[in-house]
């Protein structure tokens, strides 16, 4: 198994849920963290955690991620103070709510894309560069079992998810000749704070983000391409 102590971690959506069980998991192997999300008190909490845990040097930045200037701001000032990513985790995204199609408004339309989609692919843009130069680099994306499957009243944020699931799969071939990893995630039901109600009986996220912890210290001479883990009680599959 490799090691992680001393590489940057960039993590968007870290305030909770997966986000933030990998910002502290991954502050245990000595890590550079640059971490951002919209919750300020939470990423505050978050920051002192993750150095708590053992993160070497960290960069938090408060900011709606469906914003580009804002993206680009949080890419910039983190290369300054932590250093161009060894690693991207995409993980920031929502839902608004559950809707039949013709419910949903074009504005919420935009809005998931720009967070689900857009952002991501911004963020992808920016780090390719460091990562050709740098030779090495790893991409991990958040995706969602719901690329595999169709959920009645899911349709924006499954359109969302799945065109980032295409994007990443094309980019995966276009990144593979510059010695560029990249993997997508693809948790099934996850005990988060996106969900309206508690579920026990899913996935923890400090489970999720061990799986991702795990997959990053595979050997140099291989890559995981996609990994696919849902809670036992899930059935769609």
């Amino acid at each position: 198994m490799g090691s992680l102590e001393g590489k940057t971690v960039y993590i968007t959506g870290a305030t909770h849920g997966i986000g933030r069980a990998l910002a502290v998991r991954l502050a245990r192997e000595k890590t550079n963290l640059a971490l951002c999300g919209r919750d300020r008190n939470a990423l505050a909490e978050v920051e002192d955690a993750a150095m708590a845990e053992g993160a070497r040097t960290l960069c938090a930045k408060s900011f709606d991620i469906a914003n580009e200037a804002d993206i680009l701001d949080f890419y910039r000032e983190s290369r300054t103070r932590v250093g161009p990513p060894s690693i991207l985790v995409s993980n920031a995204g929502y839902n608004s709510r559950k809707a039949w199609l013709w419910e949903v408004t074009t504005g919420e339309f935009d809005n998931l894309i720009a967070v689900n989609l857009r952002a991501p692919f911004v963020l992808i843009r920016e780090a390719f560069p460091d990562m050709k130069k740098a030779g090495s680099g790893h991409v991990v994306v958040i995706l969602s079992t719901t690329c595999r499957f169709d959920i009645e009243t899911m349709s924006a944020y499954t359109a969302a998810k799945k065109g980032l699931e295409g994007l990443v799969d094309v980019f995966r071939k276009e990144a593979r000749p510059h010695n560029i990893r990249v993997t997508s995630i693809y948790p099934g039901g996850t005990d988060t704070q996106f969900r309206r109600t508690p579920r026990p009986d899913y996935l923890r996220p400090k489970s999720v983000a061990e799986a991702v912890v795990q997959a990053l210290l595979l050997p140099e001479d291989l890559v995981m391409h996609e990994m696919i883990f849902r809670p036992m009680v899930e059935t769609s599959f």
